[in-house]
């Protein structure tokens, strides 16, 4: 991934959005509000899973780390494969870190939704 992935050129002020939504999205699932979380994700997402209890049930399933975080550390915003993406250390309920990469797309009032979020191990090394 990292071959691919490049800084964009994004204002702060569209950096500051993108971190606001994705964490209002996480505050969401702390509280287990599904309809508020489905309302930060694109409408893409939205036309995927169709209703906020589905999509609630696969990020409970699937996306432990970020559904209930221990931490959540911003990183950088790269664009990677033409999308605008936020890079986000996180540690799980588990205490394994991960990163979690959140594809993003601006509407066209310019706000920003997630478009999908890609948890990635960090490299393991051996000696």
């Amino acid at each position: 991934m990292s071959a691919a992935a490049q800084q964009p050129d994004i204002s702060a002020k569209d950096q500051a959005a993108i971190r606001d939504t994705i964490q209002g999205q996480v505050e969401a699932f702390r509280r287990d509000d599904g309809d508020a979380a489905f309302g930060y994700a694109s409408p893409s997402i939205q036309g995927m899973f169709g209703r906020s209890d589905i999509f609630m049930d696969m990020v409970r399933q699937g996306y432990r780390p970020v559904y209930r975080p221990q931490v959540f550390d911003f990183r950088e915003i790269v664009e990677l494969h033409g999308q605008v993406a936020q890079k986000v250390h996180v540690i799980g309920p588990d205490g394994r870190p991960v990163t979690a990469i959140y594809p993003m797309t601006q509407l066209p009032d310019g706000s920003w939704r997630i478009d999908g979020c890609y948890l990635q191990a960090p490299d393991e090394h051996q000696a």
